[in-house]
């Protein structure tokens, strides 16, 4: 006959509830709306929602998606701040839906969520992004070299690697480019993120067409047209400095031009 062994109890006590419960409110969400199919004037929505101090303004978007209406629509991927996919303006100001605690809002007065700016929008909070991509392509976002393919990768200092370091942070949200003045009255123009993209391979000692990227952006759609109102930076959902990226972009050209 075998006699089973006990298990020897767990070295950890823990406790049967682990931090108590997540504090509950209530909020009011309101997003604009608009269905093209339907009708050709946008319109708000809201709800009264039951929310968590956890929860983010993505989540709430979930809830009435899933439990109150599900024709709301919007983009969203990850929910990590890493795709950039769920840019929208929040309470006037452009930020990720998935990063913006509902908690850091003034919950007791409606939450307003309403598509970017200066893009078509297409339906509810989702906009054509082809604008914006289409400046994103024009400034060649990618590594040229003139010489022959290295037989191994292609060696760069930490020194150099940190002069472009900042702008390597983009995640192509368009919350910049959407919250800028100049963009929404001017289709054309480039746009900080474009100008962003231009600036990290423009300053990336491996590639050899920064000339090329700044005769692109030395036009009057391009970087003479930033008026320096520092929205731009400020609605970044990565820190980037965009604001000074393009003054240095500027800078390059006007040393390229002596």
């Amino acid at each position: 006959m075998t006699t089973e062994i006990a298990e020897p109890a767990s070295k950890i006590e823990l406790p049967e509830s682990v931090g108590g419960d997540i504090p509950s409110f209530e909020i009011t969400l309101k997003v604009r709306r608009y269905n093209p199919e339907v009708s050709d004037e946008a319109y708000w929505d809201e709800w009264k929602l039951t929310m968590y101090g956890t929860d983010r303004v993505l989540d709430a978007l979930h809830k009435v998606k899933w439990e109150h209406d599900g024709s709301v629509t919007f983009r969203r991927s990850c929910g990590h701040g890493v795709c950039g996919s769920d840019a929208m303006r929040i309470n006037g100001r452009n930020r990720l839906a998935c990063k913006t605690l509902l908690k850091d809002l003034d919950t007791s007065k409606p939450i307003l969520v309403e598509p970017i700016k200066g893009l078509p929008v297409e339906k509810d909070l989702i906009v054509d992004m082809e604008p914006f991509f289409q400046s994103y392509r024009e400034i060649m976002p990618f590594l040229i070299s003139k010489g022959h393919e290295p037989t191994k990768e292609r060696l760069q200092s930490a020194e150099d690697r940190e002069r472009f370091d900042d702008t390597t942070k983009c995640i192509l949200c368009a919350a910049c480019t959407s919250s800028c003045p100049v963009f929404w009255t001017d289709g054309q123009y480039f746009g900080p993120a474009a100008i962003v993209n231009a600036h990290r391979f423009i300053f990336d000692s491996r590639d050899d067409a920064g000339d090329m990227r700044l005769e692109i952006l030395n036009d009057k759609e391009g970087v003479w047209r930033c008026r320096t109102t520092f929205n731009c930076s400020e609605a970044c959902p990565r820190g980037i400095q965009v604001t000074k990226a393009i003054a240095e972009v500027k800078q390059a050209i006007l040393s390229r031009s002596v």
